[in-house]
């Protein structure tokens, strides 16, 4: 979603000749899993991991119907660093519906994201980091637009329930099992208007055949060091780098 980065593939549908007519086959429940690590986890271009690399697995689940459920988690570091005794993993649990209108897909759904054991509430200057989000997205032959909507506290930042990220992406077959995402997102934190923030990212992606992918990202923000630059650990955690992960998917 990540999210995120953690992410949920659109379902195509195939077509089939029947008749001398092509019909549109049913869709297909389905379920997969993936496990993966990348050498820096990147949410909303902010590093989780203290600029270090991460594993992440999830488990996705997408009935016929268009509803979908799932789980994804990631070790992280960033709870500890500001200043929490327990907290080094993120547990994402989402549910939704994925849909169509003609020429555009949609999908609207809500997102937890779980700090398992984080006791980031207890610390002076922060909330609970635990999150609940809404969130509604349209895609249009390669764009896609989405919000998400907080109904709690944000990523342990005080009195900001109603924060928003409003993201903007497209995503570029380029052949031979390449492909390029270009991305542009803007976080909102209510009540927090020196660590709100606009991240931007480039992805290329390879797709290496039975389940396998293989990522390279270039990414940055212009978030200030102020909220991103924990004095824990001295380092600033939106940074522009290069990030590179591998995925499979069975």
């Amino acid at each position: 979603m990540k999210k995120p980065n953690l992410s949920i593939l659109l379902a195509g549908a195939s077509l089939l000749a029947s008749s001398g007519a092509m019909a549109q086959a049913a869709p297909e429940s389905s379920l997969s899993y993936n496990a993966g690590v990348v050498t820096d986890y990147r949410y909303r271009g902010i590093s989780q991991s203290r600029l270090k690399p991460a594993v992440q697995a999830g488990v996705d689940y997408a009935d016929k119907s268009g509803f979908y459920v799932g789980a994804w988690g990631s070790t992280i570091k960033w709870i500890k660093d500001s200043g929490a005794t327990d907290g080094s993993f993120e547990l994402d649990l989402y549910g939704g519906y994925k849909g169509s209108a003609g020429a555009v897909s949609y999908d609207v759904g809500m997102l937890r994201y779980e700090y398992v054991g984080n006791k980031l509430g207890r610390v002076s200057n922060y909330a609970n980091a635990n999150t609940t989000e809404i969130y509604g997205a349209l895609t249009m032959g390669m764009f896609t637009a989405k919000y998400s909507h907080s109904l709690t506290d944000t990523f342990g930042n005080v009195n900001s329930k109603n924060s928003y990220y409003l993201d903007l992406s497209a995503a570029l077959d380029l052949g031979n099992g390449f492909s390029m995402t270009p991305h542009v997102g803007r976080q909102l934190i209510k009540n927090g208007p020196t660590c709100s923030y606009t991240d931007y990212s480039l992805t290329l992606a390879k797709d290496l055949g039975k389940g396998l992918s293989a990522s390279l990202m270039a990414v940055g923000t212009n978030a200030q060091t102020s909220c991103y630059k924990p004095s824990s650990v001295n380092k600033y955690l939106g940074k522009d780098a290069l990030v590179a992960g591998i995925k499979y998917t069975f």
